[in-house]
């Protein structure tokens, strides 16, 4: 089986980070809930990972590190927990629905949403974004790499553009452990991040880093092991957002991930471009193939089949070659709606993967571009 959907999840890891979660399911405590040994034990172990990605992150402080079970709830937890009724924010068309669904929802609560869209080279027109913002707009969310195309902002031009004063939310799940993200260098207040994909780490992992004029209310509530006399949540992080028990085995592992990419970011890197390269270079040249991305860092490559369905195809490149990619709208339907797609066959390779496994995709699709122009399969 070749595994070419590492923006879902990452299919491979690091034996380090594998070691890490087997040994935190054999034996471990709740961290933090109790006084024992091992629960203390469990407890220093997940502040030293709060360490650790504060500082592979370029984070703020190690409190303002909260950690998650996936992308998704840290970016609600941004969301919901800083736009309040009457706010207006400026987010974009190449948005995840953990982004828009959040949004729309605010919308019925009298929040302003406005959408950004992209620019003639399908990339995030940031010239245009930074015209929406007004006075009164709280907050700009943008992801840090579109999870349909791989294309990616200038952060550091946006922050420029729309200045010091407005909060800056950025969706890090394609973008982390793909690239060098120094949050303080780039003006991020909030940055959420999948521990299950270019992190390395498990599923179930995942985390919010945010600075200290970011400051979001609880949308969960619940037992933290502090103050538990009090019936209204700690005022203060990380346990104000972290109700009930921590996936232990999780959050070692995203520790051990981010240990991984900080002696191997660099050559990952390198690697997974020219693997994505590679593949639209010779994608491309196939006829009625077409590519909607760019090389790019993350390793995401979104291609279209002219007489095939994005979804046959992908059922086809499993059920027949053994590939795994994904078809479909990638729960981002304004990024879809603005590249005129009812549906891309995404192609995402990690450094785990191999040139051999590249050509091999590159003769499967050869072969439904082929079945594709005599009417499909």
């Amino acid at each position: 089986m070749i595994y070419f959907d590492n923006a879902a999840t990452g299919g491979f890891k690091p034996d380090s980070v594998i070691s890490a979660a087997h040994a935190a399911m054999q034996f471990c405590a709740n961290p933090g809930r109790s006084g024992h040994k091992l629960s203390l034990a469990c407890l220093e172990r997940v502040y030293a990972v709060r360490k650790i990605l504060c500082d592979f992150l370029g984070g703020y402080s190690y409190d303002r590190v909260v950690f998650t079970k996936n992308c998704t709830e840290a970016l609600n937890i941004a969301i919901l927990g800083v736009i309040k009724s009457g706010d207006e924010v400026v987010t974009t068309v190449a948005e995840h629905n953990s982004v828009l669904r959040p949004l729309e929802y605010l919308k019925g609560k009298g929040v302003k949403v406005s959408y950004a869209p992209l620019d003639g080279e399908g990339d995030i027109d940031l010239t245009t974004l930074a015209t929406l913002v007004t006075p009164k707009t709280k907050a700009v969310i943008i992801t840090l790499a579109s999870n349909v195309t791989g294309t990616a902002p200038d952060i550091k031009k946006l922050r420029s553009l729309i200045g010091d004063e407005i909060l800056l939310i950025c969706d890090g799940a394609q973008a982390c452990g793909h690239i060098e993200i120094n949050m303080k260098s780039l003006g991020i207040d909030a940055l959420a991040v999948a521990g299950h994909k270019g992190m390395l780490g498990i599923q179930g992992s995942g985390a919010l880093l945010f600075s200290e004029r970011f400051n979001p209310s609880p949308v969960l509530f619940g037992g933290t092991g502090s103050e538990s006399y009090n019936l209204k949540m700690p005022d203060f992080y990380p346990d104000a957002l972290e109700s009930g028990t921590l996936s232990y085995p999780a959050i070692v592992s995203l520790g051990e991930g981010a240990l991984y990419l900080q002696q191997n970011l660099c050559e990952n890197m390198q690697k997974t471009e020219q693997m994505c390269a590679f593949l639209r270079e010779n994608c491309v040249k196939i006829f009625t193939v077409f590519s909607h991305s760019k090389p790019n860092p993350f390793g995401i490559l979104a291609l279209s089949l002219e007489n095939m369905q994005s979804e046959l195809a992908a059922f086809t490149l499993s059920e027949e070659f053994s590939i795994c990619v994904r078809g479909g709208l990638h729960c981002a339907p304004k990024m879809h709606e603005s590249l005129s797609s009812d549906g891309l066959i995404r192609v995402s390779v990690s450094p785990f993967n191999t040139m051999g496994e590249c050509e091999k995709f590159i003769e499967a699709i050869k072969i439904l571009a082929q079945r594709g122009s005599v009417g499909g399969v």
